[in-house]
């Protein structure tokens, strides 16, 4: 398989804005999720205060995300008949392992968007 032709079946799948959502929300979380979890998980120091520098650019981060999720889910959540026989989307495997992926990603947005308003309770 060619990188054209690649690129027109993750196109079609919503791979590349799945991509770009995930990578989108792992920006957005790096501020205020970032430093929490690395907390929870014993790390220490003063590095991990330099992770805030992050923190102005996380609503632009968080519009990407859903953007990017946006044109994601409407393409992983189309119907079956869609789908020409043979792609990628018709595919039951695939499409719900694109499913899960865009699921999770989804959760990781919230808790990013929920990290702000709990994070007092840990610190």
């Amino acid at each position: 398989m060619s990188t054209m032709q690649a690129a027109r079946i993750s196109d079609k799948t919503g791979l590349r804005s799945l991509m770009a959502g995930g990578l989108a929300t792992l920006l957005a979380s790096t501020c205020c999720l970032g430093p929490l979890v690395l907390i929870t998980l014993g790390f220490s120091g003063a590095w991990i205060s330099e992770l805030t520098v992050l923190e102005p650019y996380q609503p632009i981060f968080i519009g990407a995300a859903l953007v990017a999720l946006f044109f994601a889910g409407k393409r992983i959540w189309r119907p079956v008949a869609q789908c020409a026989p043979g792609e990628l989307c018709a595919l039951p495997r695939v499409r719900r392992a694109y499913q899960i992926l865009f699921v999770g990603v989804c959760a990781l947005l919230l808790m990013a968007l929920v990290a702000p308003l709990i994070a007092p309770w840990f610190y």
